[in-house]
C-alpha cells in the first residue's frame, strides 16, 4: 500500500508567509514577532551555477529505497524531490524530551510530494493558530534530475534560522540551489522551544533535544546520500540564524566529530553576544546559548508554574498537550545548552580555544543585521525607539560607556533617525564584531572564508521596513539569494538575480571543493585573518574592512 510521508501535513508546498528570522523574547514583544513575516513577491529562476550535469548525463530514478522506508519523490523542473521523509521517531509520548531515536522502514512505498508537519510552535501571523505537531521530525530532499553514471553529488544539509521557536526545512525551497548549483540539498525540522531546549534536573539531554535532532539528521543523510545520487564523505552544514548558531556549535562538539567535512554559517556566529535591548528593546543582555544549570533551572520555574513539581515533574510535564507548553516556546529561545556530552564547552569559549573540527567554515553575516529586529519592534512600539528614548537604550545596553557610544552614533550621523541609530549601533556591537572577532580566532586553525551581505536594496522578507526605516542588507534578507521562500522567487532585479547565480556558485563550490568560487567573485582565505571579509552586492563584490566599518576597535574596549 502507498502511503504519503508526512502524512499529517497536507498542506501544499510553498503556501503563506513565514518569519525567517528569530522571533521576539518575551511576551511583551510577541506583537513585534508576528510582524516579522515573509513577504513580496517576484519571479524568474537564476541560472549560471557551478558543476552543471554533462550531455552524457541521464534521469536517476524518483523512488529511492533509504533506512526508513521507499519514498516516490517527484520531478519538478531540473530537480527530484522527495518531501516529508521520517528520519527519527515520533517524540512524543513518553519519548517527549528523550534524545532522537533512529526511524524505522515501515513497508510499501510511500509518496514523498508533500512535507511533514511543522515542529510544534506559536502561529506565524495574526489570527493564524499555532502548530501543535511533535511528530516533526522530518526532512527533504532536493537533488538534480540528472546525473552522469557514477557521479556522486556534493551534499547540503540545511538548519532553518527562527531563534529556536519557530521555522521548518519545508520553508526553504532549494531547487534553484540543487539544479544551478548541481548539489543535493537537505532541509530538515528540528525540535524547537520548550519541546527542543527545555532542561530539567536529571533529564538525560537537557537544553539540547533540538540540537541532538539536527545530528540525527546529519547521520540520516550521511546513511542515505548515496541513494540520491550524493556523496555521504563530502557534507556541508549551512544554516542562517538559529541554523547557523547550530552548525557553528557543532563544530565544537566532540560527539558530532566527522560528521561533516565543511560547514557554512549566515548570521550566527558562535560568538554573537546581545547587550541589554539590542536584540529587541526590552529583551535583556543574552547569548545564543545557555549554561545547562541555567536552563536547568529556567525548566524547572517553568514547570512549576505548570504545576509540576518535585520527582514527579517530567511525568506531569508529559502528560500536558502541546498547546499547553507551546506559549512557553519564546522562554525556551537560546536555551541551547552547554555543559553537556553533546555540547561540553561553551561555543564561544571553544572558539576561541581552537577546540573545533578543523574543516573549512564559509562564516559571516549582512551588513545591516538588526534593521529587522528593530524594524519590527518600532512597528510593534513606535515609541520604543526615539530621539527621547536613545540615551536611555544606550544607558542600558553599555552602562558607563553609553556617552562614549553616543558620540561614535549620534544621532546627526543618521540624519535624526534614532531607529537607524540604534539598529546600527546593535548590529556593530552584537552581531558584525563579534562575527569578525570569531572568524580571526577560527582562522587560527582551519581555512576560514568571511564574507558581508551587503545589498542595500535587498528584499524586505520580513515586512518591517517603511519609508523612513529603509532595511538595506537586513538578517535574513540574503536568504532569497539561495532559495525560494513562500513559494516564490522574491529578487526583483537583474542584479539581484546575478548576486544570486554567484552566491549559489560559491556555497555549491564550496560543498563541492572546500573553497568557494564564482566569477568575479574575489574569495580568499586571508582575509578572515586580516579582520576583512568578502562584500557581496550586485555590481560591487570586494573585500572590505569590517573592523573599520563597524567601529570594531571600539566595541572591543566595551564588549570584548
Amino acid at each position: 500500500m502507498r502511503e504519503r510521508a508526512g502524512e499529517r501535513d497536507r498542506s501544499a508546498r510553498g503556501g503563506r508567509g513565514r518569519p525567517w528570522h528569530r522571533r521576539a523574547p518575551g511576551a511583551a514583544l510577541a506583537a513585534a514577532a508576528v510582524l516579522l513575516t515573509a513577504a513580496g513577491c517576484g519571479g524568474g529562476g537564476g541560472t549560471g551555477g557551478s558543476g552543471g550535469a554533462s550531455p552524457a548525463a541521464s534521469a536517476a530514478p524518483t523512488t529511492v529505497t533509504t533506512s526508513s522506508g521507499t519514498y516516490q519523490g517527484v520531478q519538478r523542473g531540473g530537480v527530484r524531490e522527495f518531501l516529508g521523509i521520517r528520519y527519527a521517531q515520533a517524540p512524543t509520548g513518553a519519548h517527549r524530551w528523550t534524545l532522537p531515536r533512529a526511524a524505522t522502514a515501515p513497508q510499501g512505498v510511500r509518496h514523498a510530494d508533500k512535507p511533514g508537519p511543522r515542529c510544534a510552535q506559536s502561529a506565524a501571523a495574526p489570527g493564524a493558530k499555532p502548530t501543535l505537531s511533535e511528530d516533526c521530525l522530518f526532512l527533504n530532499v532536493t537533488a538534480p534530475r540528472d546525473l552522469r553514471k557514477g557521479e556522486k553529488l556534493p551534499v547540503m544539509v540545511w538548519w532553518h534560522g527562527g531563534g529556536y521557536t519557530s521555522g521548518a526545512g519545508s520553508d526553504y525551497d532549494a531547487q534553484r540551489l540543487a539544479d544551478d548549483g548541481h548539489v543535493m540539498v537537505v532541509t530538515a525540522n528540528y525540535r524547537l522551544g520548550v519541546f527542543g531546549y527545555l532542561g530539567l534536573p536529571g533529564l538525560e539531554g537537557s537544553g539540547d533535544f533540538g540540537l541532538a535532532d539536527q545530528v540525527q539528521s546529519l547521520r540520516w543523510t550521511k546513511a542515505n546520500a548515496a541513494r540520491f545520487g550524493g556523496d555521504p564523505d563530502n557534507v556541508t552544514v549551512f544554516g542562517q540564524s538559529a541554523g547557523a548558531m547550530s552548525a557553528c556549535a557543532l563544530l565544537t562538539s566532540p560527539s558530532a566529530r566527522g560528521l561533516v567535512d565543511k560547514a557554512v554559517v549566515m548570521s550566527g556566529s558562535c560568538a554573537l553576544t546581545w547587550p541589554a535591548g539590542t536584540l529587541f528593546p526590552g529583551a535583556p543582555a543574552q547569548t545564543p546559548y545557555t549554561r545547562l544549570a541555567t536552563g536547568q533551572a529556567d525548566g524547572a520555574a517553568a514547570a512549576k508554574r505548570l504545576g509540576c513539581t518535585g520527582s514527579g515533574a517530567l511525568d506531569c510535564l508529559r502528560r500536558l498537550p502541546a498547546a499547553t507548553l507551546v506559549p512557553l516556546n519564546q522562554e525556551f529561545s537560546d536555551h541551547l545548552a552547554y555543559g553537556t556530552p553533546l555540547l561540553p564547552k561553551s561555543p564561544a569559549e571553544a572558539v576561541r580555544a581552537g577546540d573545533v573540527a578543523k574543516v573549512p567554515v564559509v562564516s559571516g553575516g549582512t551588513r545591516d543585521e538588526a534593521r529587522s529586529f528593530i524594524g519590527g519592534a518600532m512597528k510593534a512600539a513606535p515609541k520604543a525607539v526615539t530621539a527621547k528614548t536613545y540615551p536611555a537604550l544606550l544607558r542600558t545596553a553599555f552602562g558607563s560607556h553609553a556617552a562614549e557610544v553616543q558620540r561614535a552614533y549620534p544621532l546627526s550621523r543618521f540624519g535624526g533617525s534614532a531607529g537607524l541609530a540604534w539598529s546600527t549601533v546593535s548590529t556593530d556591537a552584537a552581531w558584525s564584531c563579534p562575527t569578525r572577532s570569531a572568524n580571526a580566532e577560527l582562522a587560527k586553525h582551519t581555512s576560514v572564508y568571511a564574507y558581508e551581505f551587503a545589498d542595500e536594496h535587498a528584499p524586505d522578507v520580513n515586512g518591517v521596513g517603511d519609508p523612513g526605516f529603509p532595511l538595506g542588507a537586513a538578517h535574513a534578507s540574503d536568504l532569497p539569494y539561495l532559495f525560494d521562500l513562500g513559494g516564490k522567487n522574491l529578487l526583483h532585479s537583474s542584479g539581484q538575480q546575478q548576486l544570486s547565480d554567484k552566491m549559489i556558485a560559491s556555497w555549491a563550490s564550496f560543498a563541492r571543493t572546500g573553497k568557494p568560487a564564482a566569477p568575479d567573485t574575489p574569495w580568499s582565505a586571508s582575509l578572515a585573518a586580516q579582520g576583512k571579509a568578502l562584500a557581496l552586492a550586485p555590481g560591487g563584490i570586494a573585500p572590505v574592512d569590517t573592523g573599520s566599518e563597524h567601529h570594531c576597535a571600539l566595541w572591543a574596549g566595551i564588549t570584548g
